[in-house]
């Protein structure tokens, strides 16, 4: 009998994901009526009957079976969808129909029960008629559930499903499904493929599958020794993408400190200026992010196009002010700038949380930023971090152009090697200080806009990459942009392949110890240029 329920199970799970009876409101009520029955195994071909009719109350029905709402009435046996109202009772509507039938009592309506395997062909029912839904979303969402539901007649399905799929997260799904299946297949021949071909396959599902296989003693030896072969071939395939990852990571957190670092080595390079205000500079234009995304809500996927120019402008005029009324007139004493700044830094921390509050505050990150780049099954990349990676480049970039292609470019060089020469032939050293300054707390500012995408923002954002700014642009060759980028990327590498073994803090404490020791042997750094600091 068992086995005649199951063949007819099978006929009508596999008939109602395609749809294969035809439509009509009669069959439809016959089918809701015969959910009302004591046998779960009655209801299970019960639901499958209703679903492989085409009729557009069916997924309301079945999901009124699958969260319990669907009831009968005492005085009539009609089969009804049922809202609680508490103590009152319940406000009915005919399932077949969507009728509303008022409110009944307590004790005027009885529960149609189901239990887990019942809620598991369900689940699977409702996924199957969403499998050729337009949208890829609700197809991938259907075969997860398919996946999940352990149901083996529904492989039948996803198999010719993914001869039709054109989306590739879809059919990457499928495949996942399709192997989880095989994984559990009762012939032997089929498992064994199946776990051969999972040597690749990162999914957590089916490495808790092999997992499973692996320590099965009712198994054969050649499944659980296969199994373990694919383990053990996965583990390494994960120690090498996490490995890539990881370098990701470090590239990215190199990108940030050659953002965080490169105006300070120009003014550094060019004026011999401590700026211990300088993250400060980074924080006015994260918090300019966070303004631009404030006035203007609706333009959450423009914000950050508005507010790169609007930060460098905000701290470019704020590093201006900053020079003109305090850093000229240190000039020459750089323990005495560095006392200087670090006041003008407590300042700018002040006003920020006088104006915006100690809190910190949280900036949107807009749609195109959002999600990861999948790059191989186990290895993905997130958008944001991607992005930050290449503006950082083009930043630099833009930075180089301008210093090698623009009048201000050559007279920023030409101060950098000999201020007294450049002085001598007619430029204003005084305002290509003042350009100078500007343009490295402009570019501090458009960091503030990178960062703002990390982490939060609030008062104390610029004091963790302050001491990493120096690091970069000592280790790098104070006033070389080249050694700047270097610098940043080679130590933010560095840096996240450490972290997993010491520790973020001991990573730090070990950076550090090499920087110094570093320039013990080349005070100059990796890429030494003449400049008014070297030379005095």
């Amino acid at each position: 009998m068992r086995i005649i329920r199951c063949i007819v199970m099978g006929g009508l799970l596999f008939s109602a994901i395609g749809f294969a009876a035809e439509p009509g409101q009669r069959d439809f009520e016959l089918a809701v009526k015969s959910l009302n029955t004591r046998s779960f195994g009655e209801k299970e071909i019960a639901a499958a009957r209703l679903a492989s009719i085409a009729h557009d109350r069916v997924d309301i029905v079945l999901t009124a079976l699958l969260e319990g709402a669907l009831y009968t009435k005492r005085d009539n046996d009609l089969v009804v969808i049922a809202e609680s109202l508490g103590r009152k009772g319940y406000r009915l509507q005919e399932a077949a129909t969507g009728a509303e039938l008022g409110e009944v009592g307590r004790r005027g309506a009885k529960k149609i029960s189901v239990n887990n395997k019942l809620r598991r062909v369900v689940r699977g029912l409702l996924s199957g008629r969403q499998l050729a839904d337009p949208e890829p979303a609700v197809r991938l969402s259907a075969v997860q559930a398919l996946a999940a539901s352990g149901d083996p007649t529904f492989r039948d399905r996803l198999a010719v499903r993914a001869q039709e799929e054109t989306d590739s997260e879809v059919r990457q799904a499928i495949a996942v499904a399709l192997t989880v299946f095989d994984l559990e297949s009762p012939n032997e021949d089929a498992r064994m493929a199946a776990i051969r071909a999972s040597a690749s396959n990162l999914h957590p599902t089916v490495r808790m599958k092999l997992t499973a296989i692996a320590g099965d003693p009712a198994l054969s030896d050649d499944l659980r020794d296969a199994a373990r072969a694919s383990l053990s071939e996965l583990e390494q395939r994960a120690a090498r993408f996490q490995m890539l990852e990881t370098f990701f990571f470090g590239l990215s957190l190199g990108s940030i400190l050659v953002l965080a670092a490169i105006g300070l080595s120009i003014t550094f390079g060019v004026m011999g200026v401590i700026n211990m205000a300088h993250g400060e500079l980074i924080m006015l234009g994260a918090y300019t992010t966070y303004v631009v995304q404030t006035a203007f809500p609706e333009a959450l996927e423009l914000s950050l196009l508005i507010a790169v120019p609007a930060a460098f402008m905000v701290s470019g005029l704020v590093g201006i002010a900053i020079e003109r009324g305090v850093i000229r007139f240190l000039y020459g004493r750089p323990l005495e700038t560095l006392l200087a700044t670090f006041g003008v830094s407590l300042i700018l921390q002040q006003a920020v949380r006088s104006i915006f509050s100690p809190l910190n505050r949280a900036v949107s990150t807009p749609e195109w930023m959002s999600g990861s780049l999948e790059i191989a099954q186990g290895l993905s990349i997130t958008y944001n971090r991607l992005y930050i990676f290449f503006f950082a480049l083009a930043v630099f970039a833009a930075l180089l152009l301008v210093l090698k292609r623009t009048r201000l470019g050559l007279e920023v060089r030409a101060v950098t090697q000999n201020r007294s020469m450049a002085q001598a032939m007619g430029i204003r050293s005084t305002r290509v200080d003042v350009m100078t300054f500007g343009l490295g707390a402009g570019i501090a500012g458009v960091a503030g806009v990178a960062l703002s995408q990390l982490t939060n923002v609030g008062p104390n954002l610029g004091q963790g990459y302050i001491v990493d700014s120096f690091m970069v642009v000592v280790f790098g060759g104070v006033g070389n942009l080249w050694g700047t980028l270097v610098a940043g990327l080679s130590l933010g590498v560095v840096n996240k392949f450490l972290e997993p073994a010491a520790g973020a803090v001991v990573a730090k404490i070990l950076v550090l110890v090499f920087i110094i020791l570093f320039i013990q042997k080349r005070p100059r750094g990796l890429f030494p240029q003449k400049g008014r600091a070297v030379e005095s």
